[in-house]
């Protein structure tokens, strides 16, 4: 068991380390400049899949949400609770590297009539009232289904978010892939798909590290409770 667990942290940790490194040289050193963009085209590289991955651990908060009303188990509580955290920790980096992003291509810093944007704004203002939510409660059931009930609930708005891409269709967001493949050369598609699975790697890295620090914390509050004898 515990070398399953070294594991979890030992292989993305590695996979982390080789990879965003990669991304970035590969993104300033061997892919060329977007035509229309230029240099800040090579934001793209980190901007879009730091949103897939966000969306990615916002699912798997919401997926440990399900798991826990259905086993009503703390273990499942905490797997929510850490992908909620996540996926906030991947969406600020996405409310950052977006507007620079736009600044740089288009000349401002956010467009409120982009559906994308305001959907994406949403979606993250709603998991940052999760912690609200969470916290105003006192430990036990009634904590740990509320917060269940949150996440699940929020789970809808990530395929809104991302079908607002399609949707929307505008210059900030364009559509870059569709039923014809990628909208991209083989060099910038590479890049990106290095870069997505480095992202994906350092959120499997955070969830891990959280989930074991987490578990630590709570043996050492089940052994103070046994000291005080609030334990059998």
């Amino acid at each position: 068991m515990r070398a399953n667990r070294h594991l979890t942290t030992t292989i993305p940790l590695a996979l982390s380390i080789v990879l965003v490194p990669l991304t970035i040289a590969m993104a300033f050193w061997w892919t060329g400049e977007d035509v229309d963009q230029g240099l800040s085209q090579k934001i793209f590289y980190f901007h879009v899949p730091i949103a897939l991955t966000s969306y990615i651990a916002f699912g798997f908060g919401a997926f440990g949400a399900a798991m826990y009303l259905w086993k009503r188990t703390e273990a499942w509580d905490m797997r929510s609770y850490v992908g909620v955290h996540s996926g906030t920790i991947f969406g600020t980096l996405v409310l950052i590297t977006g507007p620079l992003w736009a600044k740089a291509s288009w000349g401002v810093w956010w467009n409120w009539g982009d559906r994308q944007l305001n959907v994406f704004l949403i979606l993250f203002l709603y998991y940052c009232a999760y912690f609200m939510l969470r916290f105003s409660l006192d430990e036990g059931e009634r904590r740990r289904s509320a917060s269940a009930i949150f996440a699940l609930l929020g789970v809808g708005l990530i395929p809104m978010s991302f079908l607002a891409v399609r949707v929307a269709e505008t210059l900030i967001h364009p559509t870059v892939f569709n039923s014809s493949g990628a909208a991209m050369p083989g060099s910038f598609l590479l890049t990106f798909l290095v870069g997505m699975a480095g992202m994906l790697s350092l959120m499997v890295l955070l969830i891990s590290v959280e989930l074991r620090g987490k578990r630590a914390a709570a043996r050492v509050l089940q052994l103070q409770r046994v000291a005080r004898g609030e334990d059998a």
